[in-house]
């Protein structure tokens, strides 16, 4: 069975103006979809029809499928970016605001990483807030790589593809990094995948 597109959890204003309606539009309505098409047509009538969109992502690693894995990887990503982010403003509470404070000091500090990472990553790719053995870390990955297939579990993720901000923002990677950050990252949703058994998954 074919992997539809996620629905986007706000409607397409809902981030104004810190993400314009006309870059949802394109990003999730033209770009993540263009991803789900190729990786659905890629394993259309295949062994890998019927499996779960992480089980055909690591299979593309492990085979050294690169358009595949591109495809895959980044469908994935977008699904989990949309989820990262909410138009109500949220704050880290519980274990994971007593996780950030042991690992980062403060959530100031961990805000600074996290826009460094992003602003600083050379060309297209991903800065994430995973957790690996209870232990909170940034990380970044270049184009479509993605944590999931790392061994660690993702917990939030910013996009840095020019296509997530270039309509709104130009070139001023810094300043959609700041406003995702400061205003948009969904809390609420990082501390669900820090309490998750296992990482999020691909809505089936």
């Amino acid at each position: 069975m074919a992997f539809e597109l996620i629905d986007l959890p706000y409607d397409d204003t809902a981030l104004e103006p810190a993400v314009s309606a006309k870059t949802l539009s394109f990003h999730h309505g033209k770009h993540h979809k263009a991803y789900l098409d190729k990786t659905n047509k890629a394993i259309e009538g295949t062994d890998l029809a019927g499996k779960s969109l992480e089980e055909i992502i690591h299979h593309a690693e492990g085979s050294g499928n690169k358009g595949l894995f591109n495809n895959s990887a980044q469908s994935w990503n977008h699904a989990f970016y949309w989820n990262c982010l909410s138009p109500s403003k949220t704050a880290p509470s519980g274990d994971l605001a007593a996780a950030i404070d042991r690992d980062f000091g403060s959530l100031d500090d961990l805000k600074k990483k996290l826009k460094d990472t992003a602003v600083n990553h050379f060309a297209s790719g991903w800065a994430w807030l995973v957790a690996k053995d209870g232990k909170l870390s940034v990380t970044d990955t270049h184009d479509a790589g993605t944590e999931v297939t790392a061994g660690i579990k993702p917990l939030l993720v910013i996009d840095v593809w020019e296509h997530a901000y270039y309509i709104d923002r130009k070139n001023l990677r810094p300043a959609y990094v700041d406003a995702v950050v400061d205003e948009l990252l969904n809390w609420d949703f990082a501390a669900e995948n820090l309490a998750r058994d296992g990482a999020w998954s691909y809505p089936a």
